[in-house]
């Protein structure tokens, strides 16, 4: 059995994980690198392998840094299925689309660019009909009811509590007369998180694949973050200002959401119009309201109040470009939420544009940013940034919120380690990550007495 790391290997962006075993090749997520845009473009387009070799992918959720590439995958000879939950499934229908469209666009972009420098046009990495060719290859399987992946390799998903039909992916393999268990948490959500279920544990593996985006960091609790929005949005109200929420339009948004419809309720905040202005957010919040199977206990409970824990009277969804465009035009204070959450395409852009420098504006951050994302530079400080290769300044109040992180903090990852049967468990690789991340909780898994763990390297393959 041998195991290659392609992606998500000191990075948190594109996930990418082949899995050789009885002759059969088996690729873990297929996700988007994102990063600076030559060696994006250039990364994501090639695979490190023949895409039509694969024998199978098993996903473990929607998200675009673990499933974006899979119609470049298609398109470029795989032919056979993709393994996933049914909300997965559903979520990647809207988002490889969106994808796509996306991916056009921005070819549209680099290319009017290119034919004023003399060079030749580059083809997007895929379309919006490649994203709808690549769906038809996907099979789904509710949580904890086991499958056949290959020959010799029985899976069963997990509920891993990150976003609608996260999925932790759990492995039996079978070489010859012995089975060995591979488990890859995918990314693991946190407990007492509103709307979707807390993350599953898994007793017994030999090998465990991990992610640590915040291994080395600790969230506020759900309560906490839940005030820090409202004394965001509060301070902004009083500066008749904006507060503008670069957010991913699955997951985030929708917590945010529910949220702001507590807070409202409550007369926690003013009586403040909100707008989610994405499309691919509203047609997600669709997929939600249709996957109640995925939900907590709390959210349940509204339900069967026959109250929609995503819509409530100042709260407005936007799909219409028009309408979208017409938010740069308010007057009074508003919350608008818009993807892409890293800040790297999408209507956020265009909402940054025109209110970041404004003082009276806030600037809200619920989620991680990676390195060499707008996200990150305005995050980091910086007080000038290329927004649609225009120079603006950075004067809007920036603001951050971890609580709101769909992704385990330190204390949370190692809470769902312990568990595990130290003394079958053989090897954990650490992905998902930069390395200062990986590294602290590296540590700390040692701290717990296992000590043989790698922080792979892009390209580095083991035999296990």
């Amino acid at each position: 059995m041998k195991l290659t790391f392609w992606g998500a290997a000191r990075t948190v962006t594109g996930s990418m994980h082949l899995l050789e075993v009885n002759d059969q090749r088996i690729l873990l997520d297929c996700g988007l690198f994102q990063g600076k845009r030559d060696l994006t473009y250039e990364r994501n387009l090639n695979f490190p392998f023949d895409p039509s070799s694969l024998d199978a992918v098993v996903l473990s959720h929607a998200h675009i840094d673990h499933s974006g590439n899979i119609p470049n995958l298609v398109k470029q000879g795989f032919k056979n299925s993709i393994w996933s939950t049914p909300a997965t499934r559903d979520l990647a229908v809207a988002m490889l689309q969106d994808s796509g469209h996306i991916q056009q666009q921005d070819a549209e972009y680099v290319n009017r660019k290119r034919a004023r420098d003399g060079l030749p046009p580059i083809e997007p990495l895929y379309t919006r009909r490649d994203a709808v060719e690549a769906v038809r290859q996907f099979i789904t399987v509710g949580y904890r009811r086991p499958f056949l992946v290959a020959p010799g390799v029985s899976c069963q998903f997990l509920d891993a509590g990150h976003i609608l039909g996260s999925a932790i992916v759990v492995l039996d393999i079978t070489e010859g007369a012995e089975t060995r268990r591979l488990v890859f948490s995918g990314d693991l959500g946190r407990p007492d998180m509103a709307i979707i279920n807390d993350p599953e544990t898994v007793a017994e593996a030999d090998f465990l694949i991990m992610e640590s985006t915040y291994g080395n960091r600790r969230h506020e609790s759900r309560d906490e973050a839940r005030q820090s929005l409202r004394r965001v949005v509060n301070e902004t109200y009083r500066r008749r200002g904006k507060v503008i929420i670069p957010s991913f339009a699955v997951g985030r948004t929708q917590e945010l959401v529910y949220s702001l419809n507590i807070l409202t309720e409550a007369q926690k905040v003013p009586s403040i119009d909100i707008y989610v202005d994405s499309p691919l957010a509203v047609n997600v919040t669709d997929v939600f309201r249709g996957h109640p199977e995925c939900y907590d206990s709390e959210t349940l409970e509204l339900l069967d109040q026959r109250r929609d824990p995503f819509g409530f009277r100042r709260l407005r969804y936007i799909r219409d470009v028009e309408d979208s465009k017409a938010l740069n035009f308010l007057r009074d204070s508003a919350v608008i939420i818009s993807a892409s959450g890293m800040c790297e395409s999408g209507r956020i852009l265009h909402h940054l544009k025109n209110n970041i420098e404004d003082s009276d504006n806030a600037i809200l951050f619920s989620g991680f940013q990676a390195e060499h994302t707008l996200g990150r530079r305005i995050l980091d400080g910086n007080r000038r940034v290329r927004i649609f290769g225009e120079q603006y300044d950075v004067r809007a109040h920036v603001e951050a919120i971890n609580g709101y992180s769909a992704h385990a903090d330190s204390e949370e990852l190692l809470a769902w380690v312990r568990p595990m049967n130290r003394q079958r468990l053989q090897q954990v690789f650490l992905v998902h990550g930069e390395l200062d991340s990986a590294t602290a909780l590296n540590g700390q898994l040692r701290g717990l007495g296992i000590a043989n763990v790698e922080i792979p390297e892009r390209g580095q393959s083991f035999d296990l």
